[in-house]
């Protein structure tokens, strides 16, 4: 469970974070193509890396292993990603560390991308971010956890700011399966795309 707003760690970004409801018609699209102007940002030979965080243990904070479920069928290959963070193989507080530090191990200098749930305003539940920069897991809910991404992907899956750990345990099931299904549909997709050499274009205001 990450932190209610995205970090933002400069004064102004290249690439401004996306912040979308998901019942937009055109949610998929704008997600594919804001992924691809960060993905333009990765370097020859570098490879990928999805950490897909949360727990199967609580409705609010299982969007992440949903996410690492549905892009394991996806990319069944394993030639497109590596993947981390799997209803059966969840990537949560208790091995969070040990993971990241296997990655550092087996992977030089990879290119991550970090999923989480958060909590938000109640405007805001239901929307999907794309920011630039690591997720904070644990923020949420007052954990300390390590950094994880060069860019990440957030659910905002119910109202933060009291009792975040029972609110976790209540949040809709229909809307966490929802906001999985675009994230995961869109980031495979973007990464189908950009693994097919295309290049999208930024225009200020995008």
């Amino acid at each position: 469970m990450s932190s209610i707003q995205p970090a933002i760690t400069a004064p102004t970004q290249e690439i401004p974070y996306l912040k979308m409801p998901h019942t937009e018609p055109d949610i998929h699209a704008a997600i594919i193509h804001r992924l691809l102007l960060h993905f333009a940002k990765i370097s020859h030979g570098q490879e990928m890396i999805v950490i897909c965080i949360g727990t199967d243990r609580s409705t609010g904070d299982c969007l992440g292993p949903l996410v690492g479920t549905s892009l394991a069928k996806l990319n069944q290959s394993g030639k497109l990603f590596h993947l981390f963070g799997t209803l059966e193989e969840p990537v949560h507080a208790m091995n969070l560390k040990d993971t990241l530090e296997k990655i550092n191990q087996s992977f030089r200098n990879p290119f991550i991308i970090g999923i989480d749930a958060c909590l938000g305003q109640t405007s805001s539940v239901g929307s999907i971010q794309v920011v630039h920069g690591p997720l904070r897991p644990g923020a949420g809910v007052n954990k300390e956890l390590p950094p994880v991404g060069d860019i990440h992907l957030t659910g905002i899956v119910n109202v933060g700011g009291f009792m975040e750990y029972f609110v976790l345990q209540n949040t809709r099931l229909s809307l966490v399966m929802r906001l999985s299904e675009i994230i995961s549909n869109s980031l495979y997709t973007a990464i189908q795309e950009w693994h097919r050499g295309f290049r999208p274009r930024y225009r200020q205001g995008q």
